[in-house]
């Protein structure tokens, strides 16, 4: 543990004198920018281990870089990309990807059309978790943003229609987006590595996602409230070993979902130094497994409140409350191995996590995280939410605290 804090430590203070600048130039008159992002960090915990991490020794496995090109093609287009890799602990493992690519057109302030890889619009911080120096934390609420899914919510391949109308009378702003397209999980996620528990291997998962988001900038400065709305036909192919016959090798393996949606409501307030956020989301799944040998019901709920404060022109101090909480049902013939879990108060169907965070800003394009976790419950159930018995073979332990580092550069 203590070399690997030293190693970053030391990453830290050798990166902030070599930030580089944003990269611009000209290709036949356009305006070409080039901008990135690369960051390392640092998880302790006393208890569990944690993110696939092997954090009760203490894990520098936790690293992530990102480049993007884009340019202004007219005054209402605009095209763009972003590649993307990162590696925790067993996921990602530095297998790349493309975060976005699209083409943008602004037909009028109130309608415009963005298609190709697209973020994905779901509360205040879906499409902009990829940009870690924009945030205070280390890691968002995980209740709400879960990291060992990033790949699987980020973005879908589809096409966008979006807009802003000014209200009358000074009741300010009413922005909104509606999307549909297709999403395709990386088999190097959170919710494919947790299904290795069950002998289950993917080799494909994702399909329909469709939704919506309406948010309002209210007549009062800096507070803005609003809502999303997604809905998915999900299914994945692979391989399992049946619990009917475990010596009888591999077998195909498909599951399709039978309803998918997520309700999620926020509201942010902003004023000079101060910023303070919430956020409730309420997700559920039905699916079915191999035509019906299983049957599952998964209930998700999640909610936080949180606030940042500028206390200096190189200080972010801020603090957070998660609360998850998960109920499962399940039917069909293997029911009788997966047994329903209704009961949120038990430790293996919630997480409560207590977090204070300070952000050192150290030159304007390097930072430095320091965060503390305190965790009550382990939600170990069949979604992800940074508890894996893989790594976790003796069992989970109840309580558990977290000591986060991480430092990075943006240009």
């Amino acid at each position: 543990m203590c070399r690997s804090a030293v190693r970053l430590a030391l990453l830290c203070f050798i990166l902030a004198p070599l930030c580089p600048q944003a990269q611009d130039f000209r290709i036949a008159g356009r305006e070409i920018q080039v901008h990135g992002f690369a960051s390392q960090g640092f998880i302790y915990t006393n208890d569990n281990n944690w993110l696939t991490m092997h954090t009760s020794q203490g894990s520098g496995a936790f690293t992530d870089f990102g480049v993007n090109i884009s340019t202004q093609v007219t005054d209402n287009l605009r095209v763009g990309a972003q590649v993307y890799d990162r590696n925790l602990g067993d996921l990602g493992e530095w297998h790349p990807s493309v975060d976005w690519a699209l083409a943008d057109y602004r037909f009028k302030p109130w309608f415009g059309i963005r298609a190709g890889k697209v973020k994905t619009t779901l509360g205040l911080y879906n499409d902009t978790q990829d940009l870690d120096f924009l945030h205070t934390f280390v890691l968002l609420p995980q209740s709400i943003y879960p990291t060992d899914v990033r790949n699987a919510s980020l973005s879908h391949l589809g096409v966008d229609v979006y807009g802003k109308f000014s209200l009358s009378h000074g009741l300010g702003d009413l922005l909104y987006t509606a999307y549909a397209g297709h999403r395709s999980d990386s088999l190097y996620d959170g919710y494919t590595y947790l299904a290795t528990q069950y002998d289950v291997f993917y080799s494909r998962y994702g399909g329909l996602q469709y939704g919506g988001d309406l948010r309002w900038k209210t007549p009062l400065q800096g507070l803005l409230v609003g809502l999303s709305r997604m809905d998915q036909d999900l299914g994945g192919n692979g391989t399992f070993i049946s619990p009917y016959n475990p010596t009888g090798g591999f077998v195909p393996y498909a599951d399709a979902s039978k309803g998918d949606s997520t309700n999620q409501f926020y509201a942010e307030y902003s004023r000079r130094k101060l910023q303070l956020d919430s956020e409730y989301r309420r997700f559920i799944h039905d699916d079915a497994i191999n035509s019906g040998i299983l049957l599952t019901a998964t209930d998700i709920r999640g909610w936080y409140l949180s606030g940042t404060y500028r206390v200096a022109t190189h200080l972010a101090l801020g603090s957070y409350y998660s609360r998850y909480t998960i109920a499962t049902g399940s039917g069909g013939p293997l029911a009788a191995l997966f047994p329903a879990q209704t009961d949120t108060g038990l430790p293996a169907n919630h997480v409560y996590d207590k977090v204070i965070t300070a952000r050192i800003d150290l030159k304007r394009f390097c930072y430095l995280k320091v965060e503390g976790h305190f965790m009550n419950g382990v939600g170990d159930s069949t979604f992800p939410d940074g508890f894996y018995p893989q790594v976790n073979p003796h069992g989970f332990k109840p309580e558990t605290n977290a000591l986060v580092l991480k430092t990075g550069v943006n240009f």
